[in-house]
């Protein structure tokens, strides 16, 4: 277990907190960002490192520039992202916070029903 503000701010402006390191897990990537309002963040995609993504926003809102759209997020706000797919959120006026969690395709085997 740990707690996202014990985990040290890293990355561009501290707005990431490695959370797969903390926790020691080595099935997929998980992260938590901050990002303070009206930032952009990274424009980037996960070709060269096929990865699948899932972004949860869980606090304040924005936009997500995917592709050559402009897609808004509020908090309670899931994106799903092919490894291809060129991305970068935006910061609203309050920023916001999200998890992302990523693996490659192929990795996760489903079981059961659900």
């Amino acid at each position: 277990m740990v707690r996202v503000d014990e985990i040290e701010p890293s990355g561009p402006g501290g707005a990431v907190r490695f959370v797969r390191r903390e926790l020691g897990v080595e099935a997929f990537g998980v992260n938590w960002f901050e990002v303070a309002p009206n930032v952009e963040g990274r424009r980037h995609d996960e070709s060269e490192s096929g990865q699948e993504e899932v972004n949860v926003i869980v606090r304040g809102s924005g936009v997500y520039r995917i592709e050559d759209e402009e897609v808004p997020f509020a908090a309670g706000t899931i994106f799903r992202f092919d490894p291809e797919t060129t991305r970068q959120p935006v910061a609203g006026p309050d920023g916001f916070a999200m998890v992302a969690i990523g693996a490659r395709r192929g990795s996760y085997e489903p079981r059961g029903p659900f």
